[in-house]
């Protein structure tokens, strides 16, 4: 075989070598575009690929107002807490709050009083917050049923409270009739050492 024939016979190849490669590519993509596609009735085609779709995650709202926390009056020889676990959802009227309250008061001779109140409405402006509830359970006849009201002052330096019972001298002597997120002027202070009040500002939607 002269050079010249070689030559020939060498770029045959290259060019048929070429060529496989150029249909094997060519049915690998056809074959992908069938594997993504079904035939219709009517001779068209319909994509059976899934549209890609971006989530957002979507936190769920801020509630509308919040009471929270537990702490003892600063009252020497006697020990009275209040704690709060009072909500109001996002975009809900004040009367729609949820949650409870406890009180407990231990009396210098020892005797401990307290009550359990169902929470039935939240207010808060700022830092202050006034919260009233119905009491569910207590120790002190003749209590159940009865509103009351509580107001905390949820200051930096110090919380503050008061309460609906405040000219009464005792909840038992509260008359009943207290109208909703009613309550006194925070007069008494928290000892800062047992704890906090946590409120939440109002806002609504």
């Amino acid at each position: 075989m002269t050079r010249k024939t070689r030559h020939i016979a060498t770029s045959r190849r290259t060019r048929l070598v070429a060529l496989s490669v150029a249909l094997l590519v060519t049915a690998g993509v056809a074959g992908t575009a069938a594997a993504s596609a079904v035939e219709t009735g009517t001779g068209s085609t319909v994509s059976t690929e899934r549209p890609t779709t971006a989530t957002t995650r979507q936190d769920p709202p801020r509630e509308a107002a919040a009471l929270t926390g537990k702490a003892r009056l600063d009252r020497p020889e006697h020990v009275i807490t209040f704690a709060f676990d009072a909500h109001l959802p996002a975009g809900a009227f004040p009367d729609k709050a949820t949650g409870k309250v406890g009180v407990r008061h231990q009396w210098p001779d020892g005797t401990v009083q307290w009550a359990d109140v169902k929470v039935d409405c939240l207010v808060t402006g700022g830092k202050v917050a006034v919260v009233t509830g119905t009491v569910a359970k207590s120790n002190i006849a003749g209590q159940h049923g009865k509103r009351v009201g509580i107001t905390v002052d949820d200051r930096p330096k110090g919380d503050r409270l008061g309460y609906s019972w405040l000219l009464n001298g005792h909840l038992a002597n509260q008359p009943r009739g207290l109208g909703k997120c009613l309550g006194s002027a925070p007069i008494e202070k928290v000892d800062a050492k047992t704890g906090d009040f946590k409120v939440l500002p109002l806002e609504l939607g």
